[in-house]
C-alpha cells in the first residue's frame, strides 16, 4: 500500500510543529494529532492547497476514550475526532485526530469543505453526542430524534438487559405518532414563496422504489422536484456497538449482515483490518480462494441490481432470469461454504475449511454458460429504448461532484475516473489477476448501469483465472491468533489444550493499536477501522460502507428532475440500506 508522507512535512512547515502530533499505527497510515482550534485551517490547507491534495472525505468518526485500558495521548482526552482523508493524486490516505473533553463536546463543522461531512456529522452527534458548530441541518439521523442517550458513548448499555424492560404508554405512543408527522420547516424547506404554493410528499419508507424502509419526502412545484430530504435509520441494528461486546471471532457472522447481498465481501474488508493489526501473514492458497469467492458474489450482487433495476424502470421479465442466474451462483456457494447468502465462511488468518472435492464442477458449469446470458441480457435491458430514454442523461454527476461527496465504485467510474481499489491499492493478491476496469463517460444513470454490466464480465474472468491456478498449500495462517488456533499437541499436553480452550471460548488477545483496511466491494469503497486496546473484543470498531455516502447525494441529483427519475434514479445508485444504517 502507498501512502504520501509530505503531507506531514507540509503541516510541519506551515503550521508549525507543536500543531502535529505523529502517531504510530499498524496499518502505516500517517495519523496526525492537530488542535481543536486549528483543525479547519489544517484541513482546508489538506484539501485546496497540499501539493496532493484530499479532496475525499473518506470517512469521518469518533471514538469515547474514557474507559481505554491504555494512556490517555493528552490532557482532558475524553473523546476523539478521526477524519480519514483520502488523496487521488497521491493515492494516499491520511488521518487526523483531535481530542475533546467531555465538558465540552464541539468542533467546528466542515460542511463548507465537504458536503458529504453532514451525515458523517449527524451520525457523530447522535451516536455520541459531540455538536458541531456551523451544522446546517443538527438533527440525530439514525436514531429516533426521540431517543435518549447516546448508543456509542461507554456508558450507554450494550444489551437490552442491561436496560429497563420497554415499555410504550399511550402517552409515549401519541408522541411518537406526533413525531412522524411532515413538519416541513423542520427539514430546512419552505412552504411557499409569494407565487408558488408547493406540494409534500412522501415516499415510503414501504415502497418497492426506495428497495428497503428508507423514506423520502419530496418538495414538489406540479412534478417537478424542488427538493428531497432523505430520512434513513429504519434498519439501524447497532452493528458497530455490538462489535465492543464481541470477541474477535464471534463479531465475524454480523458483518455478513451489513450489505447482505455481498456475502463474504463483508468478511474480507474486517479480516484485513484485523490481521494487520495481529501482523498476520494469509498463505496464498486462502488469498485465492477468498478472491474467487468475493468476485462470485459482486456478479450474484449486480444480478440482483440488474434485475430490480429494470423492474423499476417497467420490464418485469429480467429479474426473473437474473434471479435464476443468482441461484445458480448460491448453488456454487452452498457447496462450498454450506451456507448462501450469510455463509460466514472467512477467518482471521484464512478461510473457515479447505475447498470441498469436485468443489469446481458447477463453477465451471456456471463460467460457460454466463457470458452469453450475459449477451442476452444485454439485449433485453441495455439496447431497450425505453430503458435508455428513462435513464439517459438522468442524475448526472462529474468527478469532481462524485470525489466531494464520497462516491467509490461503479458510481465513481462511471464519470470516467480510472479508479479501482483492487487495481490502485491492490489487497489479497488482486495484483496478480488479469482484468481491465470499466468506465463510463456521462456519469448518468445509464452510465452507472453499462459499469456494473461489465464489471460482471470482468469478474467472471477472474473467478476463471482462480479455479485455473488455485494454489496448493494450507488454507489458513500458521499464527496463534489464526481462527481457530493451532492444536496439534493439544492432546499430548495440558497448557496446550488450556491455551486452545481460552483461544476458542474467549477468543484471542489482540494487541493494542489501530488499523485500517478498505476493499472494493460490491457497491464500493467498504473499509472497517479497528481500535484495540488489548483484550478480546474490539475497544472501537468504525464499518464505513459505500451506499452511506452515496444516498445522502439523493437531493441534488433530484433537484430539477420528475418523480418517475427520481425512481432511477435510486435503482442506478445501487444502495443496499442495512449498508447505510448499519
Amino acid at each position: 500500500m502507498i501512502h504520501d508522507t509530505s503531507a506531514v512535512g507540509e503541516l510541519a512547515a506551515k503550521f508549525g510543529p507543536s500543531v502535529v502530533l505523529q502517531e504510530a499505527s499498524a496499518d502505516a497510515i500517517p495519523t496526525l494529532w492537530v488542535g481543536r482550534n486549528d483543525l479547519p485551517a489544517v484541513l482546508r490547507f489538506l484539501k485546496n492547497e497540499a501539493a496532493a491534495p484530499y479532496r475525499m472525505l473518506y470517512d469521518l468518526t469518533a471514538i469515547d476514550e474514557r474507559t481505554r485500558r491504555k494512556a490517555k495521548p493528552g490532557p482532558g482526552h475524553d473523546f476523539t475526532m478521526v477524519y480519514h482523508l483520502f488523496s487521488f493524486e497521491a493515492n494516499a490516505d491520511l488521518r487526523i485526530k483531535t481530542a475533546l473533553s467531555a465538558d465540552d463536546l464541539s468542533v467546528q463543522s466542515v460542511t463548507p469543505l465537504w458536503p458529504s461531512a453532514n451525515w458523517y456529522e449527524r451520525e457523530v452527534l447522535d451516536m455520541f453526542g459531540i455538536t458541531f458548530i456551523g451544522h446546517p441541518f443538527p438533527k440525530r439521523l439514525l436514531m429516533p430524534f426521540s431517543w435518549q442517550g447516546y448508543p456509542l458513548r461507554k456508558d450507554h448499555p450494550a444489551r437490552a438487559t442491561d436496560m429497563p424492560p420497554f415499555a410504550m404508554s399511550e402517552k409515549r405512543e401519541e408522541e411518537e405518532i406526533e413525531s412522524l408527522r411532515l413538519r416541513p420547516e423542520e427539514w430546512n424547506m419552505q412552504r411557499r414563496n409569494e407565487d408558488v404554493d408547493y406540494m409534500f410528499l412522501n415516499i415510503g419508507p414501504h415502497h418497492p422504489g426506495t428497495h428497503g424502509l428508507f423514506r423520502i419526502v419530496l418538495q414538489l412545484d406540479g412534478e417537478t422536484i424542488v427538493d428531497a430530504a432523505p430520512d434513513i435509520g429504519y434498519h439501524h441494528r447497532g452493528a458497530e456497538k455490538m462489535a465492543e461486546r464481541q470477541t474477535w471471532h464471534t463479531f465475524l457472522p454480523y458483518t455478513d449482515r451489513i450489505d447482505y447481498l455481498g456475502g463474504v465481501m463483508n468478511n474480507l474488508a474486517y479480516v484485513l483490518a484485523v490481521e494487520k493489526l495481529a501482523g498476520i501473514r494469509v498463505p496464498p492458497r486462502a488469498e485465492v480462494i477468498r478472491v474467487m469467492l468475493c468476485e462470485l458474489f459482486r456478479i450474484a450482487s449486480h444480478l440482483v441490481w440488474y434485475g430490480t433495476f429494470a423492474q423499476d424502470l417497467g420490464a418485469m421479465s429480467p429479474v426473473f432470469y437474473m434471479f435464476s442466474d443468482r441461484e445458480r451462483i448460491l448453488d456454487i456457494i452452498a457447496a462450498i461454504c454450506g451456507a448462501r447468502m450469510h455463509p460466514n465462511w472467512f477467518r482471521i488468518g484464512g478461510v473457515a475449511q479447505d475447498l470441498p472435492d469436485k468443489w469446481d464442477v458447477k463453477l465451471r458449469e456456471f463460467l460457460a454458460g454466463m457470458p452469453r446470458r450475459l449477451d442476452e441480457y444485454d439485449t433485453m435491458v441495455m439496447r431497450n429504448p425505453i430503458l435508455k430514454r428513462r435513464t439517459k442523461g438522468i442524475g448526472v454527476y462529474t468527478v469532481e461532484q462524485a470525489i466531494e461527496w464520497g462516491v467509490t465504485g461503479p458510481g465513481l467510474r462511471a464519470c470516467g475516473l480510472d479508479w479501482d481499489f483492487r487495481k490502485k491499492k491492490p489487497y489479497s493478491g488482486y495484483e496478480q489477476f488479469d482484468f481491465e476496469v470499466p468506465l463510463g463517460s456521462r456519469g448518468d444513470c445509464y452510465d452507472r448501469a453499462v459499469v456494473r454490466v461489465e464489471e460482471m464480465r470482468q469478474s467472471l474472468r477472474i473467478v476463471a483465472q482462480c479455479m485455473d491456478n488455485m494454489p496448493g498449500g494450507p488454507y489458513k495462517a500458521d499464527h496463534p491468533l489464526a481462527t481457530p488456533p493451532r492444536k496439534e499437541r493439544t492432546m499430548h499436553d495440558i497448557e496446550t489444550l488450556i491455551n486452545h480452550f481460552l483461544a476458542v471460548s474467549q477468543g484471542p488477545v489482540m494487541p493494542a493499536g489501530e488499523a485500517f483496511a478498505g476493499i472494493e466491494a460490491t457497491k464500493g469503497s467498504n473499509g472497517y477501522y479497528i481500535v484495540s486496546d488489548g483484550s478480546t473484543s474490539p475497544y472501537r470498531l468504525r464499518i464505513r460502507t459505500p451506499s452511506f455516502p452515496h444516498l445522502q447525494m439523493v437531493p441534488m441529483l433530484c433537484r430539477g428532475a420528475m418523480i418517475p427519475d427520481l425512481i432511477a434514479i435510486l435503482g442506478a445508485l445501487d444502495f443496499v440500506l442495512a449498508d447505510v444504517d448499519r
